[in-house]
């Protein structure tokens, strides 16, 4: 225990702390306090508090690490549930949403940030990136809009340059309106990393580069982009083996499969971390894992588009990070990080047993394992004294609690739904009582539906 004389906030009296930090600590009864934005001490019962400027009751709570969401496409919460895309596979898909995406702009890039931020924040999330990959010609800076709302409402972003160069008519999916070319798309990534890159521990903003996936740019962008990486050290983010229509397709125009095409790529290396790793097989995951190739897992959007289940097991047992991704609202439409937590548990539980995937193990995919896919091990994902002072307080209260006395952390995932009474960012709430600390939510939302109506209205 280590703790200064006044914190800025402590959070005490917790039914239960799940710190999820090295040794796995539980705390009942137990306190947490925040200091400059850090953790700066933790306890049980009997050890002293520190006095503090703001303190919370956390009785009858649970508190965990703020959790983290290790990928998004944040911009399409403007097509959410779009009824003409909702009953074909992820190519079908794709191809009918393409022509409404390239009518984003910077207006659009920063309310669908905007309001996506809040609903993750609402749902525990006090991390998030994101991966955005259209960038239609004109459209302005769509990465810096998405920054500047996320610092507006106070949650730690790390977002992906994304990218795509083949088209249509290069035998991508894509309209030729909303791919660059390579030179364009390496410039301007190291200009953003310029511009809001941070990597400081306890960084509010850091930047990734993401080329969308194997069939939508070329793959001397994959590796130029590589190499930019290297040279700038910031994270590598693609989508890869999340259909069998990929394995097809790279099959047929790579003559491997897309585990192979990665590491032909120069992407083979813990500086990587892909999206969804739904069909690699049993020799696949294991060299991924030797690398320590991370892997967001993306349990609903797997599902609503008929995707499969990840070896999420075989690739934790094989050594590769696992986290945790909504992915996009036009594809799981429910940005919950709670709601994938305990998605990612019963899945877990339907491909290797009962007794194979607790809610403990969720929650540190849902904590540790999107902040080692970031690469953030040690400053988010956990609560240890140095670690950033992100949390979520989660009431244990109420009809649906009723009768959940044994265990917390199984109760917060098999009970429900739950969304977080607080999240706390840096020591600053984002979320208090369940609302959105910051007063201009209901006007964005206006903005919001105003832009997704003129994002879906039909082509004159």
């Amino acid at each position: 225990m280590r703790w200064v004389q006044t914190a800025d906030l402590l959070v005490h009296d917790a039914e239960l702390i799940a710190t999820v930090d090295d040794a796995r600590r539980e705390l009942a009864g137990g306190w947490v306090a925040i200091t400059d934005g850090v953790v700066s001490g933790l306890g049980g019962p009997g050890d002293p508090q520190p006095a503090a400027v703001r303190r919370v009751d956390a009785r009858g709570c649970l508190v965990t690490p703020g959790l983290v969401n290790s990928h998004h496409h944040l911009y399409q919460n403007l097509t959410r549930a779009y009824a003409p895309a909702l009953t074909g596979g992820l190519f079908d898909w794709l191809v009918t949403l393409y022509p409404l995406w390239a009518r984003l702009d910077e207006e659009a890039a920063y309310v669908s940030a905007y309001v996506g931020l809040a609903e993750l924040a609402l749902s525990g999330g006090t991390t998030s990136t994101d991966h955005l990959y259209v960038h239609p010609r004109g459209a302005g800076d769509l990465i810096s809009a998405e920054v500047a709302a996320a610092r507006e409402l106070g949650v730690r972003f790390s977002p992906t340059r994304g990218s795509m160069s083949l088209s249509v008519k290069d035998g991508g999916l894509p309209p030729d309106s909303v791919v660059q070319d390579d030179d364009e798309i390496l410039a301007d990534s190291q200009r953003l990393v310029q511009a809001h890159h941070d990597p400081s521990p306890t960084a509010m903003t850091r930047i990734a580069l993401a080329p969308c996936s194997p069939f939508s740019v070329t793959p001397d962008l994959m590796r130029r982009t590589a190499e930019l990486a290297e040279s700038l050290d910031v994270r590598l983010h693609t989508h890869l083996a999340e259909t069998e229509d990929e394995d097809a397709f790279c099959l047929e125009t790579f003559g491997r499969r897309p585990v192979d095409h990665l590491a032909d790529v120069g992407w083979m290396t813990d500086r990587t971390w892909l999206a969804h790793v739904v069909w690699p097989d049993a020799g696949e995951v294991t060299r991924l894992g030797a690398a320590g190739v991370g892997a967001a897992h993306c349990p609903s959007s797997n599902m609503i588009l008929g995707s499969g289940l990840a070896p999420v097991a075989e690739l934790r047992a094989a050594g590769a990070p696992v986290g945790l991704g909504v992915d996009g609202s036009a594809s799981a439409d429910s940005a919950s990080l709670w709601l994938e937590a305990r998605t990612a548990m019963l899945q877990g539980k339907l491909r290797h047993g009962a007794a194979s995937m607790s809610a403990r193990d969720a929650l540190e995919i849902a904590t540790r394992g999107g902040a080692a896919c970031l690469g953030r091990a040690g400053e988010i994902g956990e609560l240890a004294v140095g670690a950033c002072g992100d949390l979520a307080v989660w009431s244990l209260e109420g009809v649906r609690f009723a009768g959940a006395l044994s265990d917390p952390v199984e109760a917060w995932l098999r009970c429900g739904p739950v969304s977080a009474r607080h999240t706390v960012v840096a020591g600053r709430f984002v979320v208090s009582e369940g609302a959105i600390v910051h007063p201009g939510l209901e006007e964005q939302l206006a903005v919001h539906r105003r832009v997704s109506q003129r994002m879906q209205a039909p082509r004159g």
